[in-house]
This record gives C-alpha cells, structure tokens and sequence, in this order.
C-alpha cells in the first residue's frame, strides 16, 4: 500500500470527513444517518484512531471492509500494530485504550494489524473547489506535495511520527497555510468545536469521550464546513 492514498472526485454523491471514532461506531452510525448518508454514492473519510477509548473496538474490521470507508493510519492503529509485532509494552499500550485488545488472541491482534498496517499515512481527495488532504495529527511540512517523497526518505520514520502524533501546530498556533492543497483535515487533538489553524481544520470534537455529551463532527470536503446533524444536538448550540 502506498503511503499516500489518492481519490478522484466525487461526481455522484458527497465525500465527507468524520473525527476520531475510537470504538464509538454505533454513535457513528447514528450521526452518519442524521445526515442521510448514502453508502451507495458517498464516501466517508477518517482521520484515524478509529478503536481504543470506546466500548465498539471489535467493529473496526467490519468497517474497513465498506467500499464506502477509507481512513488513514492514526497514533492508535501504529500503537495496535506496534503491539501485535512485540515492539510495544502492554502497560503502555493499556493506559492508552488498548485493553480490549491486549486480551485478544494472537492471531485475532495480527489480523488487526495487518488491516491497519494496509491503511495509508495520508489521503488526498479531489473535491469541486480543489484538493484535500487528510492526516491523523498534522502536516508539519510546508507544501503537501512533498509529503509522500518525506514518508518514502530518510526522515520518513520520523515524519511519519509527527504525523500521527505531533500537536506542535496547536501548541505553537500556527497558522501558516500548508501550500498545493485547499485545507488539511486532521484529528488528534480534542476540541470543543471543528476549529482551523491557517488551512489546517480539526474535526476531533471528542464525540468518544462518555462522560461529556458531544458529537461527532462531519465536514462535507467540498465546502469544507460541518454538515448540520438535525437530529443530534450540537456543540454548543443555543
């Protein structure tokens, strides 16, 4: 699989992109069927760390079979990966949601390693007002053109570290723009509400953290604002 996953537009029907799911797939379900999505022309896009945190893990396979469900690989897929091939110490990998499959069989935790070592680092989606690129934690480069010959150098290790885990650009709120591409959709850092930095928008509004009543963010990739959820309360909407 290569490390960048690229798709050509949509002419059909709506692509989409949800925040972290992290094992909450049921709650998923129901803000996907808030909008009418339609699994037979749209396609919905994650950005990542789609298990741990939340009751559903086991589902995430049945997921990544949809025709209609492409993700990238976030900090949670490395760290399921990482654990499967015995480079990852089970203390550190259970304060971080993984329990669930700490006690999976052997063959039932590789299984779940080679599906998410197939996922791409990084996705970039042709829309109706120009490219998208979608990550799990950030673009720390300055041109999104240069992320695939970074992934595939000597630095890839590296890069792809900071990709799926770094929060410099929130830390340091950096707005600078990411060049050659319209907006990147990450996820990675829980926010109140989708937010942006220069061309950077985050859409992890902690829908999977149980003891607050938040949402699932849905950012329609062609205009690159949420799609309204009529039937599921908003952030902070008074």
């Amino acid at each position: 699989m290569s490390p960048i996953q690229c798709f050509a537009r949509n002419t059909v029907g709506r692509d989409v992109a949800i925040g972290d799911i992290h094992g909450c797939f049921t709650k998923a379900r129901a803000a996907l069927r808030a909008i009418r999505f339609n699994p037979a022309v749209d396609r919905l896009f994650s950005v990542g760390d789609l298990v741990d945190r939340g009751p559903e893990n086991e589902e995430v396979l049945d997921w990544l079979r949809e025709p209609w469900f492409h993700a990238v690989r976030g900090n949670h897929e490395e760290m399921a990966i990482e654990f499967a091939r015995g480079r990852l110490p089970a203390e550190y990998y259970m304060r971080n949601g993984g329990g669930w499959n700490i006690s999976n069989p052997a063959p039932a935790r590789r299984e779940i390693a080679d599906a998410f070592e197939s996922l791409p680092i990084a996705i970039e989606v042709e829309t109706s007002n120009g490219l998208v690129g979608i990550v799990h934690a950030d673009c720390p480069l300055q041109r999104w053109q240069d992320v695939e010959a970074t992934l595939a150098g000597p630095n890839g290790e590296a890069f792809q570290e900071a990709v799926q885990w770094s929060r410099d650009r929130f830390d340091r709120e950096n707005r600078e723009n990411v060049d050659g591409v319209r907006a990147v959709i990450v996820g990675h850092t829980p926010m109140q509400r989708c937010s942006s930095l220069g061309n950077t928008i985050y859409i992890d509004t902690g829908a999977w953290i149980a003891r607050e009543n938040r949402q699932f963010t849905i950012l329609d990739l062609s205009t690159l604002q949420p799609v309204h959820q009529p039937s599921v309360q908003l952030w902070d909407e008074r």
